[in-house]
């Protein structure tokens, strides 16, 4: 089992940028692959971004695509998502989560591929 913690949500206006950050714990970080999901009030869990064991591969929404980036740093144990050019529906609760299976060949998208989940980070994006 992985423990994961992220930090960097917060309140921001449209067109503004943040950064998130997951640091993982408890297990060999650099042979899992990390996704990103959103909840919004009264909406299910999205997919937002998901990254490779190694790094090599990177897949998005297509209403994140342009604007948001997934990177690992596998020496810190962490994973970021940077967020440029916020819009008010990215509004969400985001949560970091680590694959249940490592060494994966394809990038998991589906909340079931993943089998531990932070505690979730506010960003709440202002008009």
């Amino acid at each position: 089992q992985v423990q994961l913690v992220e930090s960097g949500g917060g309140l921001v206006q449209a067109g503004d940028s943040l950064r998130l950050s997951c640091a993982a714990s408890g297990r060999t970080f650099s042979s899992y692959a990390m996704g990103w999901f959103r909840q919004a009030p009264g909406k299910e869990r999205e997919f937002v971004a998901a990254i490779s064991w190694s790094g090599s591969s990177t897949y998005y929404t297509n209403s994140v695509k342009g604007r948001f980036t997934i990177s690992r740093d596998n020496a810190k144990n962490t994973v970021y998502l940077q967020m440029n050019s916020l819009k008010p529906e990215d509004t969400a609760v985001y949560y970091c989560a680590a694959d249940r299976k490592g060494l994966r060949v394809a990038v998991p998208t589906l909340p079931a591929d993943f089998g531990s989940w932070g505690q979730g980070t506010q960003v709440t994006v202002s008009s």
